[in-house]
């Protein structure tokens, strides 16, 4: 989508909140960060460092302007390995400043889930992402709306998971 805010735009410009909401069990698994992990390597540098995950910085220049966020995550068990790698990964988004709380797909059922993950600033813009089914982002993967219906339904489905997730120092894959 030409002239689209990245996401690092729309983290750079929120004043108050960023929810974001996943619910596949896989994402992207050609990164070569998940297939170094899948070989065994972990604690590499560029897991943990700003400049080769540019995403902590954001995180931690939103977070030092008091912008709260909060990332839930719905899944499957038992853990898809990319779910057992994000988990991993997650470790430094926490030390940025980000929240993460962890919600299996059983303790879900009842929850009203919009078709895609989504992100939510400033209860306001809704930021809705497409990825193929593989799990792979297309060109055009990020639809924007502010349409109020979308809004509520993203923001209640938020809410709902994160009233039960495990907070992610309390989470541990099987």
């Amino acid at each position: 989508m030409p002239n689209s805010p990245t996401l690092k735009d729309l983290l750079a410009s929120t004043k108050h909140s960023a929810v974001h909401l996943e619910m596949r069990d896989g994402y992207m698994e050609s990164d070569p960060s998940f297939l170094a992990w899948k070989e065994g390597k972990r604690h590499l540098p560029e897991d943990n460092d700003p400049e080769q995950r540019p995403w902590l910085r954001w995180v931690r220049e939103a977070t030092d302007r008091g912008v709260a966020i909060r990332r839930a995550r719905v899944f499957s068990v038992p853990e898809s390995d990319y779910i057992r790698f994000e988990h991993h990964v997650s470790d430094a988004n926490v030390r940025a400043g980000e929240q993460i709380g962890w919600l299996s797909r059983r303790r879900a059922t009842d929850i009203a889930f919009p078709g895609n993950d989504f992100w939510v600033f400033d209860n306001e813009l809704v930021v809705i992402l497409h990825f193929t089914g593989d799990g792979e982002s297309p060109d055009d993967w990020m639809e924007l709306s502010t349409e109020p219906a979308v809004r509520d339904l993203c923001v209640s489905a938020f809410e709902a998971v994160w009233e039960r997730a495990v907070p992610h120092a309390e989470y541990r894959p099987g």
